[in-house]
């Protein structure tokens, strides 16, 4: 009799053990989405935006770098229409926060809007994970989130120029509608020189890049297919082959994506010389132009990252699990523009 008693005490302690786990499993499920709105005076590295420059003469920089980016003309003039034809101005450069791109786990998951939902995944839609192992080797999968984020336009900083986007806050991409995105053989169609660069030779070449991002040279453009210390751009996806961190594949898809963008010409060049006086098409991303910083889960305001720079500087303590496992980078680009 005492032995029946304790097997149907084991199993009753059992069955409360399962309720548990299901109760807990919901509610992870239910909050699985994490986040909020970055502040942006105590979210951002503000100093960032230095070295600003006239001509090539630095007016200040803090202890920023600008990489191997080219120095505007002092003097310059951008087309008008008639009766003015031209307009003469002064050249400057500088660093502007103006996107912000969410890696995120959760189809439709929005870290930086609070952590919102924004739709409902279909149960057919990839779920992203920053962990998994497939034979021997380790692989993640991130959807990536672009957003026009343009705190110069909301803090009146350089309007009234031809220097001001005049952009306003939108959401340009979302991963999720990308067909190509989770197929590495869907994504050649816009990048069908990627098999040219998969061979050991090309990548060996990319630990050249990682030093580079690394340093204050900034990352090698002339190595487009290398994505410094978090190994190659292509095939451009948020499948990442040889996953070491969450934070290391994270960067990788964002910096995929913007490559992506840049292929598609949605994204624009706005660093160069020849864009002074307006964005131009790009279609092969200038990596030295673009910097990141991290704003979720935990900001880091003390500098900015080139992509493809190593984060064993910066990233420790920057991700933790169940509300620290997606992610929300600021992306700086360099700004050159004729002042009027």
């Amino acid at each position: 009799m005492s032995r029946s008693r304790r097997t149907l005490g084991m199993g009753c302690w059992q069955w409360l053990m399962l309720f548990s786990i299901t109760l807990w499993s919901a509610g992870a499920s239910a909050g699985s989405c994490n986040g909020r709105f970055p502040n942006p005076i105590t979210d951002v590295c503000w100093k960032c935006i230095f070295p600003l420059k006239l001509g090539g003469i630095p007016l200040a920089t803090l202890g920023m770098e600008d990489g191997t980016n080219d120095d505007p003309p002092l003097i310059c003039a951008c087309p008008e229409p008639p009766p003015v034809f031209y307009r003469i101005g002064l050249g400057i450069s500088f660093w502007e926060p103006a996107r912000v791109a969410e890696a995120v786990r959760t189809p439709f998951c929005s870290p930086t809007l609070g952590g919102e939902q924004l739709l409902d995944a279909s149960p057919l839609m990839r779920q992203g994970d920053d962990f998994r192992v497939s034979g021997d080797e380790e692989k993640a999968f991130y959807h990536v989130h672009w957003y026009n984020f343009p705190l110069f336009t909301w803090l009146t900083f350089l309007t009234n120029t031809v220097c001001d986007s005049g952009e306003s806050f939108d959401l340009v991409m979302l991963s999720e509608y990308e067909p190509t995105w989770n197929r590495d053989d869907l994504s050649m169609i816009l990048s069908p020189e990627a098999v040219l660069f998969a061979n050991p030779l090309a990548q060996a070449a990319c630990s050249a890049d990682c030093v580079a991002a690394s340093s204050s040279i900034g990352p090698l453009n002339a190595l487009f297919w290398c994505a410094g210390c978090q190994n190659s751009v292509y095939p451009m996806t948020g499948n990442v082959a040889g996953h070491e961190s969450a934070l290391t594949s994270s960067l990788l898809t964002v910096q995929r994506m913007h490559t992506k963008m840049h292929r598609s010409f949605i994204s624009l060049d706005m660093a160069s010389t020849n864009s002074m006086c307006g964005a131009r098409a790009r279609p092969i991303i200038k990596k030295g132009a673009f910097k990141t910083q991290m704003l979720l889960p935990r900001a880091y305001t003390s500098n900015a990252q080139f992509y493809g720079e190593t984060t064993a500087l910066w990233g420790a303590g920057r991700q933790y699990p169940v509300q620290g496992e997606d992610f929300s980078y600021l992306i700086f680009r360099r700004r050159t523009c004729c002042a009027f």
